[in-house]
């Protein structure tokens, strides 16, 4: 830390409880949204992104990067950012969004459960509920944000010191030089890591070469690329779909190569598809026996599991019974994980990971017919086997893209593109993370890259860091991306599902939970342990006081909030006969996360099962 720090100036220094959310997309977002709707107590919520443009969206929404025509890979009645009110991104489309600036397309576009939304407005969607919930959250309960670099974190006894190398608060003057803010609790929030490119190390800033598709800078590359010119873009999956359905609907002539080790491309979801949640029998897996048996397997279950709800669930469309296995599969993976070695782990992660995230998820039809046709029809688009390992400036402003098929002592090709646009690149692996935070936190021993499957870090149970001793960092929180590793051991969680929405719904609800149990007063230093036996007044009203939880959690409105805490006080009160008891809230409040987090279900079912659309006074009584 730089000798020279100062204290950022806080543009309000009214004692109160501090929450830095380190990156401000999808998941700092989320997460921040959820604090300021169930905290009690003041508190101050910094949101703080190194990047303005990508502030409520990341680098997968922001509008510079993202032209109308890339939708999601899912269907838009599956975009909320809610779990518990699935309806809520298509009611916001359908009904509140401002469609002035809209192309006419999408002006005069009827949104559906199982139809495409484009990405870009995704950024709008979370801008709006966030300043929702900050408008309507308790007194002292503020949002404060700020454009702002986090270089380093520095746990003390009480709570963090973050280092800044720039801070400015939203709508102020900068701050100059390095400056540090003190904080309670910090949430690390930080996207995907961004893997380094070595084969392209000559050519980083050739003007033919775009290393980040989903920029203002590329799309601008790809828009003034000529209509013939030879384009190559890295991979096969989704972003290189994204990139050739791009040149396409701008009438694209030119040859398009995709150039992929597996040659795997995403399948279309069927026109009316819904999520869903099928039961299969649990796999029968030996770990014992590894290696090309191990495999051997797992492709026998997977064919006898994909016959079973062929089977049993004749309604289901062909193209998502692997989606649908791979989802009932879940619950079952963390056992198996649990007996498979490190090495057998990692080997199936690394060799067939193209694959599981072809199998866990498809793809709109919007984006993929457009890219087929060109491909199966015309062959224009051209999928081409092999893996790039090094590109070159060639005459002309050209590049020469060389590969290799992957065979000891076998050459691949050479294509000459005018233009060659990398891949999303994803890094897994945080023990070779770029990032100046994450370095230093691992060079501390703050932060262990996840120890089973070299991705990701090393946490605990509600989300804190753990530190390369053991023990966790409780002042460190983080969600999103960084707990790839921990979804796929502890939830089975596999593909893009292991950082992706689906995911971060549940870490924005268990962290925010987490973080205020351990600053508000209303949760007692030394809560009532689990295994105590209940008073039995308390047993009798058990459900009905986690009901009131999960309902106050799940609340949009202030004043419902706060009529269903005041009702939650007085039941407790009534069913303990102590007046302010917090022994139990804890636990409660542990309880009602559970139920809203549960991935056994649908958030369909979810919504149903918790009753969420009875009426605001009403509290289902059970068992």
């Amino acid at each position: 830390m730089c000798t020279d720090d100062k204290r950022v100036p806080n543009p309000d220094d009214s004692p109160r409880r501090r929450i830095l959310v380190v990156g401000a997309g999808l998941a700092g977002t989320a997460t921040a949204i959820r604090l300021l709707r169930f905290a009690t107590e003041p508190v101050e919520v910094v949101l703080v992104d190194r990047e303005p443009a990508h502030r409520h969206a990341g680098p997968a929404y922001h509008p510079d990067g993202n032209p109308w025509h890339h939708v999601f890979n899912i269907q838009a009645g599956r975009m909320s950012v809610f779990r518990e009110d699935v309806d809520d991104f298509l009611s916001w489309c359908n009904h509140e969004a401002d469609r002035s600036a809209w192309p006419p397309h999408w002006r005069a576009f009827a949104f559906t459960e199982s139809g495409p939304a484009p990405r870009r407005v995704f950024a709008d969607y979370l801008a709006q509920r966030l300043a929702e919930a900050a408008a309507d959250a308790r007194a002292g309960v503020v949002l404060r944000e700020a454009d702002a670099d986090v270089v380093d974190l520095v746990p003390g006894a009480t709570g963090t010191t973050a280092v800044f190398e720039r801070f400015c608060w939203l709508g102020g003057e900068p701050a100059p030089g390095v400056v540090t803010l003190e904080v309670d609790r910090v949430v690390l929030a930080t996207g995907p890591e961004s893997r380094h490119p070595g084969y392209a190390d000559a050519v980083l800033d050739h003007s033919a070469y775009v290393r980040h598709p989903y920029s203002r800078d590329a799309v601008d590359r790809i828009n003034a690329v000529r209509p013939d010119a030879t384009v190559v873009v890295i991979g096969s999956l989704l972003s290189a779909y994204d990139m050739a359905a791009m040149l396409l609907r701008r009438g694209h002539r030119g040859a398009i190569h995709l150039i992929s080790r597996s040659r795997l491309t995403p399948k279309p979801y069927p026109a009316d598809h819904k999520h869903r949640v099928v039961h299969v029998p649990a796999p029968v897996i030996d770990p014992s026996r590894g290696g090309a048996d191990l495999l051997r397997q797992w492709a026998v279950q997977w064919n006898r599991a994909c016959r079973f709800v062929a089977l049993k669930y004749p309604d289901e469309h062909p193209s998502v019974i692997s989606e649908r296995v791979a989802k009932a599969w879940e619950e079952h993976l963390p056992a198996i994980v649990q007996r498979l070695s490190d090495a057998d782990l990692r080997a199936v992660l690394d060799r067939y990971g193209s694959l599981i995230a072809t199998l866990r998820v498809s793809a709109m039809a919007y984006t993929t017919e457009i890219v087929d046709s060109a491909r199966v029809g015309t062959g224009q688009v051209r999928l081409d086997k092999g893996r790039v390992v090094d590109l070159r400036a060639a005459d002309g402003g050209r590049l020469t893209v060389k590969t290799s098929d992957g065979q000891a002592g076998q050459a691949g090709q050479e294509v000459l593109a005018d233009l060659v646009i990398a891949n999303f690149a994803r890094l897994s692996d945080y023990a070779h993370t770029g990032s100046t935070l994450w370095r230093r936190l691992l060079d501390a021993g703050l932060a262990t890259p996840h120890r089973r499957t070299q991705r990701g870090v090393e946490i605990t149970e509600g989300g804190a860091l753990r530190t390369a001793a053991g023990p966790p960092v409780g002042s460190i929180f983080v969600v999103g991306a960084p707990r790839e590793g921990d979804e796929i051991v502890r939830f089975g969680r596999t593909g893009a599902f292991g950082f992706n929405l689906a995911a971060i719904k549940n870490h924005s609800i268990g962290v925010a939970a987490g973080v205020l149990r351990e600053l508000e007063t209303r949760y007692a230093s030394d809560p009532a342990p689990t295994e105590q036996l209940l008073p039995e007044p308390l047993r009798r009203r058990w459900s009905t006081l986690v009901d009131l939880e999960v309902r106050r959690l799940a609340a949009r409105g202030l004043q419902g909030r706060d009529e269903l805490l005041a009702r939650f006080e007085a039941e407790l009160a009534d069913a303990t006969g102590v007046p302010g008891d917090r022994r139990w809230v804890a636990r409660l409040n542990e309880a009602a996360v559970e139920r809203l987090t549960d991935v056994s279900v649908t958030p369909r079912e979810l919504r149903s099962s918790l009753a969420l659309d009875a009426d605001a006074g009403a509290v289902p009584a059970r068992g």
